[in-house]
Formats: C-alpha cells, structure tokens, sequence
C-alpha cells in the first residue's frame, strides 16, 4: 500500500473535500479521487460518501482514518530513526507569511548560530495548513496561530506573542480618530481568507463600521506600501511589520478592546528532531522577549 496515498486520504477526510485535499497537495481533482478508488480496491470497501456538497468518510472509513494518522507519523519518524545523520542536519519549519516577515528572520539567525551545520527546509502557509502538515510529520515545527479549536493532545503548542488589531495610516493621518478614519478613508482590506483578515472584519462588523473597500490583497508588507503611498488606511494584526526606510506610516489604537490572536510554535511531542526544536522553541523565545 502506497503511503502517500493514506497520506491523501486523512487530508481528505479532514478537509471534507477532494478539492480542497488536491489544492494543498498540488495535484488535480481527478489524481486524487483515482487515489481514493484505488484505496477502495485494495481495502475492498467504500471508504467515502457524499454528504451534501461535502466527503465524509463511511464506517471503515473512519476506522481506517484512525489507523492512518498514527501509521504515518510512524513512518516519518522511522524515516528520521533510519538515518540519524539525516535527522541530525535538517529541520523543516512552516510559517505564516506575517511571521517570516517580522519573528523568523532573528529566530533563524540565532539558530544558524547555536546549529551551523544544520539545513533548514522553510514552508510558508497558512495556518491550517500548517497544522496539517506538522501532524502529518512532513513539517517538525511550525509558526502558526493557535486555532479555535482544542489541538490534538499529539502536538506541543508554545505561545510566542498576542497581536491586537491596530488601525495602519499614512503619518499625515496620525492624529485622527481611528473609527472616522476607517468610516470615511479608502479602505485597504486585509484578505479574509487568511486569520488576520478575518479577525479585522470581525470587529468592523461589531463596531458598525461599512468601510470605503479599494483594495484587498493578503500581503501584510504590500498593504503597508500602498497604505505609504496614501492611497488608503488599513486595519491589520499589529504584527512588528518591517520599519524600510522612508515609510511614513502611523498605528493607531482602537477604542474598543478587541481579541488579539495569538501567535506560537506547534510541533509533535514525539518529534525525532526534539534537540533541534527545543532549540528552535529557545530562540523565538528570546526573540519575542527582546522585543
């Protein structure tokens, strides 16, 4: 039985779609449902329904699921066990994009210091994703957001910092109250399919506030340059942006509290890499506490 097939079948099952499993894993629609058809064969069962517009699985299906998670993680670290040279001399680590545009830089710095010798793999996703391939073992670490539901008593989770929504404007615009501002300026949405985008419009929407929408894009860096060039204000994760020089950019706080999200290390508590991750967990610490 071909690994990377299970592999895609628990993606399956935990994403309900086979389009949206093949999106993650780059491959076509078609290629992954001739994988699930040949798991069926050799199973000799159904392992998955519709329901709805959904893919569940069916009652071996679920057996089977269950099965698969752990035997994949087995098989991963049998791969790192094997080859103790490998699994000394490489760390593969995810990201956000708003981490590796702020955190990572220094975190990686000290790390290359404190593990010279060692080749670091770097996958920047979202979050979900993320968490997806940390407990599929094809990632040892990741810098992600803590999720909304209780994670799995598989992985470690270590909190880095909370990031609270701040109100990103041009300097000229310093002074100005930061729900006027977000009521009458144009807007530079933060794409909602990403956290930080879905937080912002979670208080635009309690707060009342209809925004001038202009733009939306789910680039942290671009949205503080277009934000420079005056062609809009923003409302963003206050996520330690790059300071270029020549911006002239101001944050503004808002009036009402607002949930911060929380930013953090996730990594499997069995991880063969753990000398190489606790290292890796010891330099974000003291980057944040740096900062």
């Amino acid at each position: 039985m071909d690994t990377g097939y299970l592999n895609t079948f628990v993606l399956v099952v935990d994403t309900g779609s086979m389009s949206e499993a093949a999106r993650r894993l780059g491959l076509t629609p078609a290629a992954v449902a001739q994988q699930m058809r040949v798991l069926d064969r050799e199973m000799g069962t159904a392992l998955l329904m519709r329901s709805g517009r959904t893919v569940v699985p069916t009652e071996a299906g679920h057996r089977l699921a269950d099965k698969a998670r752990g035997l994949l993680r087995d098989v991963g670290n049998l791969k790192a066990l094997v080859n103790e040279q490998a699994a000394a001399s490489e760390l593969r680590i995810g990201s956000i994009n708003t981490a590796l545009h702020s955190l990572m830089p220094d975190v990686l710095a000290g790390f290359v210091k404190r593990f010279p010798q060692v080749r670091v793999h770097i996958r920047s996703s979202a979050s979900v994703e993320l968490y997806d391939a940390v407990q599929r073992s094809e990632l040892d670490a990741a810098v992600c957001l803590h999720p909304h539901f209780t994670l799995p008593k598989t992985l470690n989770w270590e909190p880095l910092r909370d990031e609270p929504l701040t109100v990103l404007v041009p300097q000229r615009l310093a002074r100005r109250d930061a729900h006027q501002l977000l009521s009458t300026e144009p807007f530079i949405r933060y794409e909602r399919s990403v956290g930080g985008g879905r937080q912002a419009d979670r208080y635009l929407r309690q707060a009342g506030i209809t925004p001038k929408e202009r733009f939306e894009l789910s680039s942290l860096a671009a949205i503080a340059m277009l934000v420079d060039r005056g062609l809009g204000v923003s409302l963003v994760p206050d996520a330690a942006l790059p300071h270029w020089p020549g911006l002239r950019l101001a944050r503004l706080p808002l009036p009402d509290a607002s949930g911060a999200r929380r930013l953090g290390l996730v990594w499997e508590r069995r991880a063969v890499r753990g000398r190489l991750i606790q290292g890796l967990v010891e330099e974000a610490r003291r980057v944040v506490a740096q900062h």
